[in-house]
């Protein structure tokens, strides 16, 4: 089968200790526990969405860029079959996944608001919800969904929501947005999924937004380095929210 660059689980065995809870929040079955340790069956079971991450308890699942197997949505069929596990995707969520690139995580299908009326007009003193788009975790993205073409991208930090109230109409409206945490997730995968949405689209502008905490500096610098890898002149804007909720001059 045929190989490409892409992301893919890497299991640290060293820190493993086989407790298997990776196994079941993998709806592809690509990891089985062989030896007393988990381990990724095939490339190709392995859509590269992470929904396994957050399952195990010491931090032996992360993600890496390499060339692999492609992923393969019938062998993940029939390696269900085969172990005895029901899928858990409906033909027609599968065949449009894999027309974006995208299967495994029912909460990373990609979903485009933009014309379809979902917007939810809010109650009395309450913004209106201005997502347009899902997902939009920077692990679960896909870099050519429709909804990055000719788009102004906000690059967030995964805290600023909470500290500054006005964000959807001041920084969510009109843009698509990334968002994650440069301090507790892996920045090489940011960089290279930064870089291919940027080198993939017709990105107009950059905005990224991230909390005064030194930590969160990082994601301006991550945004940088993208448009250089992509080589791209993209104007990137960086507004800073302090802990009070307001936003730095």
């Amino acid at each position: 089968m045929a190989k490409k660059v892409r992301q893919v689980i890497k299991i640290d065995e060293e820190l493993c200790t086989g407790c298997g809870l990776c196994v079941p929040a993998c709806a592809e079955g690509a990891i089985q526990i062989i030896d007393g340790k988990a381990r990724l069956v095939s490339e190709r079971y392995c859509d590269g969405l992470g929904a396994c991450l957050g399952e195990c308890p010491v931090g032996a699942i992360s993600f890496e860029e390499r060339e692999a197997e492609e992923f393969d949505e019938s062998s993940v069929e029939t390696h269900l079959k085969a172990i005895g596990r029901k899928s858990e995707h409906h033909s027609h969520e599968a065949e449009e996944h894999n027309q974006i690139g995208g299967f495994g995580c029912p909460g990373a299908r990609i979903m485009d608001f933009r014309n379809s009326g979902a917007q939810v007009e809010a109650g009395e003193a309450r913004f209106k919800s201005e997502l347009s788009q899902w997902p939009i975790k920077l692990y679960l993205v896909n870099p050519s969904a429709p909804y990055f073409e000719n788009a102004d991208l906000l690059i967030a930090a995964d805290c600023t929501p909470f500290a500054y109230a006005s964000l959807h109409p001041d920084f969510l409206k009109g843009r698509a947005v990334v968002i994650g945490c440069p301090k507790f997730d892996d920045s090489d995968i940011y960089l290279s999924k930064l870089t291919q949405i940027i080198s993939q689209n017709n990105i107009k502008s950059i905005t990224v937004l991230h909390m005064e905490v030194p930590c969160c500096f990082g994601m301006a610098a991550l945004a940088e380095k993208a448009a250089a890898a992509a080589g791209k002149n993209i104007p990137i804007e960086t507004k800073v929210v302090t802990l009070r909720g307001e936003l730095e001059e």
